[in-house]
């Protein structure tokens, strides 16, 4: 497992990175993204959207779970928070396993659904402006996407 860290210095940094990243994705990668509140995950989210071309504005789906976007290729944002000590199993794998990109925040809770092949991103908050962006690349696929990323 490769893992890379990556510092941004601006709301606008952080989704410039986010979009760079959307560019290099595939059908059927999975991303999980972890941070505190406030760290940067939907600026990063709505970077990642515009490079994967969604057009809609892209918000936390908090409240619904599971946000879909159509662009070049079909974005699955997931919030499973409120799924914490829950069994309950939504059909993960078809989105794991189908046509899109999927993004899942709090990923712990539903950890035995999760690919083992995905990228992992940690947001931390480092100062106002900046973030430490951590990612770690569980297949041979995601160790390219971050060789192309520091290129």
């Amino acid at each position: 497992m490769t893992t890379m860290t990556w510092m941004t210095h601006s709301e606008e940094d952080t989704k410039q990175f986010g979009e760079k990243l959307g560019g290099l994705l595939q059908a059927g990668d999975v991303l999980t993204l972890e941070g505190d509140l406030g760290a940067g995950k939907t600026t990063f989210t709505k970077g990642l959207a515009k490079g994967l071309g969604v057009k809609r504005t892209v918000n936390s789906p908090t409240f619904t779970i599971i946000k879909e976007y159509m662009g070049r290729l079909p974005f699955y944002h997931m919030d499973v928070y409120r799924l914490e000590d829950s069994d309950e199993d939504l059909g993960f794998e078809e989105f794991f396993n189908g046509e899109g990109v999927t993004v899942v925040e709090w990923s712990q809770f539903i950890e035995d659904y999760l690919p083992e092949e995905r990228l992992e991103l940690t947001i931390e908050y480092v100062d106002e402006t900046s973030r430490k962006i951590s990612v770690a690349a569980r297949s041979p696929h995601f160790e390219q996407v971050c060789k192309e990323m520091s290129s």
